[in-house]
């Protein structure tokens, strides 16, 4: 397809091709413009929050402050893999060769407060998220070259260097009320409510249990035919637990309104509680075409023990996912092959050719084993210890230096003990309950001792987890990356070479190759879509075959139990429940009128 270019000022910015959806759309293909207003819906989150800024490192945010209460400049489509609609923004504007893009504000577009959201407030917005906000926004800045207004409500970037998807990352900022933050320090954490143009505002805040947001009736874009269908909820709530089982225990017992079911056999065999039974809950397997992401416990190579892909291999090895997943998920959901599974995105089985093959090529020389000529995990037993996998583990940690001594423990050359700490979050994560990942772990661990190896294993609560994290200091932790179907400039954030030190960054695994760069700077500089695919195909090589993460299962649909009274339109976009689909367009069903 022609790579989409505004010869003029539009509506919409594709990555590639043309915007599927025209100016005169009336409304998202996956929305309801007839849902009805009103009603709560309720969430549970794991662990506690101590901040309402999540555009700052410091502090550990509450989740949906990012989602409810500001806006980006541009909406964008779940429907399509990487387009963006006009939301702040009348319109945008930019070359052909993407080296600059040109915003024009809604006049109409405002702040809860009533205040009007102007071109100060966005070039404030970026500029205090690129030098002040999380690193996550840093990267993309340092490319800009220039930040003005133009005329009344116009905002022109120009960019430092080449980057093609650099105009739809600026589409995606927050816009944030400058007076708001003046003469305050905006990196710290804050628990002040943040003023935003979006459809909700904060409404009740219990620091660390719970937080609600109401929606704001005189909401600015309540009436553009991009929200229609959009923001029915009058309260979104979400009441933080313990761990995994409180909240569970809370959805069967009412006091929540969704549950994600992540283990396919608890879908099968634990859902006959007594809301089940009398309808008030009910189940729905909701499919997707997004990519399985990684998930999985990681070895961090800044750690000396974890340097070599040798011993990464051996780790691999030693992962008996055949008795783990039959053990606990009995079997029902397929393995993780890559980073990119579940799409057309996702490496193919056997050597790369074609593009793919000459982008990897000059780097030939410095790559693990299986990059180039195809790479692919091991089987595993149906026994708790695979002997197999272990005989040849033992050899690769051999030739990494690591032997067993007399007294049954691997060490290196120096005498130091192999003793990987394994660090945990007790309140588990997003994807799995942290019972589940010590069930795993616990099996794991049993599964080393062959090998002469026992890990420390260290639980911690969320705030103690994000700590360590945000600065490495582990060895190995469960890992969760989810991943989009048009990747591009947040995949430096997630491993390139400069997210490797940058503390908070999500490259957790400590990737320092300037093959996995140069394949992310070709992803987004990619003219097309076949080019955009080749690169995005060599990098799950790479990072497949580096042998960073030992992963585990992924459900190839979204289980999701809720209660009866919540309802969502039968079209459902691409991306399944991804983000902008529940609860954006999810309603309340009124209550049946008395008699």
């Amino acid at each position: 397809m022609p790579l989409a270019s505004a010869a003029e000022p539009s509506h919409a910015l594709a990555m590639y091709g043309e915007p599927a959806l025209p100016a005169t759309l009336e409304s998202l293909p996956y929305a309801d413009p007839q849902a009805p207003k009103g009603g709560t819906i309720r969430f549970a989150e794991p662990g506690g929050f101590d901040s309402l800024k999540p555009w700052v490192l410091k502090g550990n945010a509450a989740w949906g402050v990012g989602v409810h209460v500001a806006e980006p400049l541009m909406l964008r489509s779940i429907d399509e893999p990487f387009t963006l609609y006009c939301l702040l923004c009348e319109t945008v504007d930019t070359d052909p060769d993407r080296s600059w893009v040109e915003f024009t504000l809604r006049p109409e577009a405002r702040f809860s407060d009533g205040t009007p959201v102007t071109a100060e407030d966005v070039i404030w917005s970026f500029q205090t998220l690129g030098t002040q906000g999380h690193p996550r926004y840093a990267g993309a800045w340092a490319k800009v070259a220039r930040i003005a207004p133009v005329g009344a409500r116009g905002i022109r970037i120009e960019f430092a260097e080449k980057d093609r998807e650099l105009p739809l990352l600026m589409g995606m900022r927050p816009v944030l009320k400058q007076a708001q933050w003046e003469g305050k320090d905006f990196a710290a954490s804050s628990l002040d409510p943040p003023i935003g143009s979006g459809a909700y505002v904060v409404d009740r805040v219990d620091p660390g249990r719970s937080i609600s947001f109401r929606r704001n009736p005189d909401y600015w874009g309540r009436d553009l035919p991009l929200t229609r269908g959009l923001y029915n909820f009058d309260s979104i709530r979400y009441d933080y637990f313990a761990d995994s089982n409180a909240m569970s225990q809370a959805f069967k017992a009412g006091e929540i309104d969704v549950w994600r079911e992540l283990n396919g056999v608890k879908w099968a065999t634990e859902y006959d509680f007594p809301a089940i039974a009398s309808g008030a809950v009910v189940k729905e397997d909701i499919p997707h075409q997004r990519p399985s992401g990684i998930m999985g416990l990681v070895m961090n190579t800044r750690s000396p023990m974890f340097a070599d892909w040798r011993v990464r291999q051996a780790m691999i090895l030693a992962f008996n996912y055949r008795f783990i997943n039959a053990t606990l998920a009995g079997g029902s959901d397929p393995r993780i092959a890559s980073y990119f599974s579940n799409s057309t995105l996702a490496m193919q089985p056997g050597p790369a050719t074609g593009r793919e093959a000459e982008l990897l090529a000059p780097f030939a020389a410095g790559l693990p084993p299986g990059t180039i000529e195809g790479y692919a995990l091991p089987q595993g037993s149906d026994r708790l210890l695979d002997r197999t996998a272990l005989r040849e583990a033992v050899g690769l940690l051999a030739e990494a230096g690591w032997t067993v001594g007399a007294d049954g423990i691997l060490r290196n050359a120096d005498g130091a003990p192999f003793a990987p700490e394994i660090l945990l979050n007790q309140s588990g994560s997003a994807m799995r309950a942290g019972s589940e990942v010590q069930q795993i772990v616990d099996i794991y661990v049993e599964a080393l001792k062959p090998l002469g190896i026992a890990p420390r294993v260290t639980l911690l609560d969320s705030a103690q987890y994000i700590e360590r994290t945000n600065r490495f200091a582990f060895d190995m932790t469960w890992y969760e990356r989810g991943l989009s179907l048009s990747p591009g400039n947040e995949q430096a954030l997630y491993w390139g070479i400069a997210s490797a030190d940058q503390e908070g960054s999500k490259n957790w695994m400590g990737v320092r190759s300037p093959a996995v760069d140069a394949m992310i700077a070709e992803a987004v500089n990619a003219t097309d879509l076949d080019g955009h695919v080749a690169a995005v195909r060599a990098l799950d090589r790479l990072l497949t075959a580096g042998r960073y993460v030992i992963p585990v299962s992924y459900p190839q649909v979204s289980r999701i139990a809720h209660a009866a009274r919540l309802r969502h339109p039968q079209r459902l976009p691409i991306y399944g429940d991804w983000p902008g689909f529940l609860p954006e367009v999810w309603w309340s069903e009124p209550p049946a009128p008395a008699d």
